[in-house]
């Protein structure tokens, strides 16, 4: 009799579904002869699409001999990053500190938290993001833990060139044109654009970024000097503005018509998704879904 092989947590992460909007794309859908897809990020084990990056940075920083279990790391989040290092860090041994602004979601934290993280809540009036970036870096430079870096980290994109792009590549047996995704730290944008561009250098890649006065968890418009290292813009073809109404309308949408209960990130991603069907034919539009939904529910968002 043969043993049978059990997988562990770890190799849950990736492999997610891509699925057809049925409804929502309407008139310029299937009227113009376009396909609009999602990939459900939010299936995997942590519930997003930070999984990835938060595996490829760990393993890869092991086996470079950077960090061993037992090691203290630190990281600046705005939320989905940080619950999947905290997750990787249960999963591996390490003690994990993620230092957020304390504006966002107590699902986030809770989630954090409950890995065994120790969270470290920053003033978002100090300059959110920023000021808990430099907060990670000052307390690595104490000795106070490894910072892994998501904006400047190469893994990070990396788990997107080997993972999601591959997938996307495959489950559209290569029939993808056009990839739109929300950008925060870009390492989602930019690793998936990498690997389509190398498959087929015609597909078109479109980051959603916040409109002037928008305040949209998971999509950023970086000052210059906190712009991640890891973005390239070479590979980035076009941007769409967004406006948090219309974002948080799409995922009061996607949940009730399409069944998607996802985050706003992500429907913003699908309201670029939308203009780009507007303007196209015969094409086959794969957007991100980064996350769910259940962790925004504080947020009012989904009242």
């Amino acid at each position: 009799m043969n043993a049978i092989t059990y997988p562990t947590i770890e190799q849950t992460v990736g492999h997610t579904p891509l699925v057809r909007l049925q409804r929502i794309p309407g008139a310029s859908g299937q009227a113009r002869g376009n396909v609009i897809l999602a990939k459900l990020e939010g299936n995997n084990p942590a519930g997003s699409v930070k999984d990835r990056a938060a595996l490829s940075m760990i393993l890869r920083a092991e086996a470079r001999g950077e960090i061993a279990p037992g090691d203290t790391l630190i990281e600046a989040t705005s939320g989905n990053t940080g619950i999947a290092l905290a997750m990787t860090a249960a999963m591996r041994g390490y003690r994990m500190i993620l230092i957020m602004p304390d504006n966002l979601s107590v699902e986030r934290r809770a989630a954090m938290t409950a890995y065994g993280a120790e969270l470290i809540l920053t003033p978002a009036a100090q300059g959110g993001m920023e000021y808990a970036r430099d907060l990670a870096m000052s307390m690595q430079a104490e000795g106070k833990g490894k910072v892994l870096d998501q904006f400047s980290n190469a893994d990070n994109p990396q788990a997107h060139i080997e993972g999601t792009g591959p997938e996307i590549w495959d489950q559209t047996g290569g029939q993808v044109t056009h990839f739109v995704s929300a950008m925060g730290t870009t390492g989602t944008i930019v690793g998936v654009s990498r690997y389509l561009k190398s498959r087929n250098p015609a597909v078109q890649v479109v980051g959603a970024q916040p409109a002037e006065g928008s305040q949209i968890p998971g999509i950023r418009k970086w000052p210059e000097e906190y712009l991640p290292k890891i973005f390239d813009p070479s590979v980035v073809d076009g941007y769409e503005s967004i406006s948090q109404a219309d974002a948080e309308a799409m995922a009061r949408r996607l949940a009730a018509e399409e069944g998607i209960f996802c985050g706003i990130s992500s429907a913003g991603a699908l309201v670029a998704a939308l203009r780009v069907a507007e303007r196209v034919e015969n094409a086959t539009i794969v957007f991100i879904v980064c996350d769910r939904g259940d962790r925004y529910l504080s947020t009012g968002v989904f009242n």
